[in-house]
């Protein structure tokens, strides 16, 4: 601040401290500011309530006919010094009134001419602006000579112009605290009044969380009497201890820190019953942020809570029936109670089991809660995925090899069934599985042996099939890619597990579950989920079923930052593909037997040998004619030819 200004600065916020009024302080400043110059005039100019216009509040040396004769000011970026500069929010510097545009005289320009006969030739203005940017008014110099001003004087207005937004500011605060105290006081019998009629139960706390105030409808549902809210503990005599333990340090915190925060709390009722309530506590702030009231409003919630209740009990009953049943306890959700009897009928026979059902619904789980409840629960439980094994290495990976049963096969080598004996064996996606890989298998069902790759030597086994395809396997034996004696044989005791968008009930479960999981594993402590996010989950079409929720959730868990599992809505948006309806085996089968009709026809019938259809194919002679018999075509045609 320019040194020449110190004193006036000081008389005017001692001013500003004694509580003078605006004019006085506005005056006192232009008188400080004109004493620097004798040919310096100073005026002030506020913003009227409109803000489209400036009117003149203090300028001692200022003419008493000009502010009448030039009164109000609009702001625009081409009136006079002191309207530009309330419009473009910058200093506006005009050396000479009678050559500036701005001061032409056409309205609502003020008129240079007529400033000249008031004794002013130059204008200076400077917006007085709030931290926010806001136009509160300008301070302006007039000058009875033209000229520009120097860098002290530049210094000089911006210093003048800091001390008149403190006292304006100051006068406006004041002022609005005064308007809120007196609004306050009128208006809180009427407030008062207002909460009594409403239905929920509302307490108005002090700063620091004291009660000062609760509403009739509080009062009528604990029994309170309002001389009883101003004894010290009355929140401890109408909330159960246990949640008065549980919600200190948030309550303690929250308070503290002057943010929102909401409880799920139990309120004893005048007949000595605790129900559950949902409050939420937001605090009142005054214009610099800090807390005057806490408002606390309760919701009961008790039904929901009950509802809650069973619902989590009747789960933890499911899970407990599972595990009785030697099941897991991932099969989760109460919709497949239906296919849990099947399990718990079929579990104990021996009888072959077809589960059925799209990709990521939990076949595996089935299957294993079949074995695990099973007399062969404490013998081995082998999994085979058919899809996953080449077509020439899946006879050989199920039922083993001897010893240089083909290039590679270095030594004996036991297949699945063996490793199986006396167990369970799990053929997964056997809707894949080569033509001539299901004769062997098949064998296995009717006559319960085998025989290794490269041996003529049958081996007996005792193992109880499982079988699982997310195919349409009827559909496959029509068009002649799966035989349909096989099929008979694994359909004996069939099992469909519904997909995720059919279990929609069971998605809230499910969530609740995984994020316990998946948080457990990451070391992460997750208290609530939130509501939109369920909803997310039960309107999405789930193409990838239970095992793509997995995924999401593991996501979600990871990026989880919280006590609050969410995630972000742009993951599941365009993510509806259309459900397959018809099956490609159409199209293979189709395709294979154009293929096969073709070196047939090229070989005239023959199959073996080096000029076989089988050679022209590269696959042996066995598989061919596997292959020629399910798709029904008649070599002997080709022999003709």
């Amino acid at each position: 601040m320019a040194e020449s200004l110190l004193v006036p600065a000081k008389r005017t916020l001692e001013m500003i401290a004694g509580g003078a009024s605006l004019p006085d302080i506005l005056e006192q400043l232009c008188r400080a500011i004109d004493a620097q110059n004798p040919a310096l005039m100073t005026t002030v100019l506020l913003v009227e309530p409109d803000g489209r216009q400036l009117r003149p509040a203090a300028g001692p040396r200022v003419p008493s006919a000009w502010p009448g004769a030039t009164a109000p000011v609009m702001i625009a970026p081409d009136v006079g010094s002191c309207g530009a500069a309330a419009f473009c929010k910058e200093l506006v510097v005009v050396p000479d009134v009678a050559t500036d545009a701005r001061w032409s005289g056409e309205p609502p320009r003020p008129s240079g001419s007529l400033a000249v006969e008031h004794g002013i030739r130059a204008s200076w203005s400077q917006p007085l602006l709030t931290k926010d940017n806001d136009v509160l008014g300008t301070f302006c110099m007039y000058y009875s000579q033209p000229r520009s001003p120097s860098a002290s004087e530049l210094e000089l207005i911006a210093d003048a112009g800091r001390l008149a937004v403190i006292a304006i500011e100051g006068e406006r605060s004041q002022a609005a605290l005064q308007k809120a105290l007196a609004e306050t006081r009128d208006s809180e019998q009427e407030l008062r009044r207002m909460t009594d009629a409403i239905a929920q139960t509302i307490a108005v706390l002090s700063a620091d969380g004291t009660p000062i105030y609760v509403n009739q409808t509080l009062l009528e549902y604990t029994g309170l009497t309002p001389e009883d809210v101003k004894v010290p503990g009355i929140h401890a005599r109408i909330s159960h201890p246990e949640d008065i333990a549980r919600y200190a340090e948030l309550r303690r915190d929250s308070v503290a820190r002057g943010i929102p925060f909401e409880t799920e709390e139990r309120t004893r009722r005048k007949d000595g019953q605790y129900r559950w309530f949902l409050v939420r506590y937001n605090p009142l702030r005054d214009e610099r942020g800090r807390v005057l009231r806490w408002y606390a409003t309760g919701t009961e919630i008790h039904d929901r809570k009950l509802a809650e209740d069973r619902t989590r009990n009747e789960n933890l009953a499911l899970r407990e029936d599972i595990d009785h049943a030697s099941m897991f306890e991932e099969i989760v959700g109460s919709s497949l109670r239906p296919v849990l009897a099947q399990v718990a009928k079929v579990a104990a026979s021996d009888s072959t089991v077809l589960i059925l059902g799209e990709t990521g619904t939990g076949k595996e789980l089935i299957a294993r809660a079949i074995h695990k409840s099973s007399p062969r629960a404490n013998r081995a439980f082998i999994r085979v995925n058919c899809a996953a094994i080449p077509p020439s290495l899946v006879a050989s990976e199920l039922f083993g090899h001897e010893k240089g049963a083909f290039t590679g096969a270095l030594q004996r080598r036991l297949g699945r069934f063996e490793a199986a004996e006396g167990g369970t064996i799990f053929l997964d996606e056997i809707g894949d599985l080569p033509t001539d890989t299901q004769i062997a298998l098949l064998r296995v069902l009717q006559e319960r042996e085998f025989e290794r790759v490269g041996s003529s030597h049958p081996i007996a086994v005792d193992v109880r099939v499982l079988a699982a395809t997310n195919r349409d396997l009827e559909a496959a034996v029509e068009t002649g890619s799966f035989r349909e004696d096989l099929y008979y044989r694994l359909n004996v005791f069939p099992v469909r597990l519904p997909a995720l968008r059919e279990r929609v009930a069971d998605i809230p479960v499910l969530v609740e579950y995984l994020v316990e999981r998946y948080a457990k594993k990451a070391g992460k402590r997750i208290r609530s989920i939130k509501k939109e996010t369920v909803e997310q989950f039960q309107a999405y079409d789930w193409p990838g079923n239970v095992r793509e929720l997995q995924n999401v959730i593991e996501r979600a868990v990871v990026l989880c930052e919280g006590e609050t599992f969410a995630i972000d809505s742009s993951w599941l948006q365009g993510r509806h593909p259309s459900r397959r309806t018809t099956p490609l085996a159409a199209t293979l089968a189709r395709s294979e037997k154009g293929l096969i009709e073709s070196a047939l026809a090229e070989s005239r019938g023959q199959i073996s040998g080096a000029r076989g259809a089988a050679a022209k194919l590269g696959m042996p002679r066995q598989t061919l004619e596997s292959k020629i018999k399910a798709l029904h075509i008649d070599t002997l045609a080709f022999r003709k030819r």
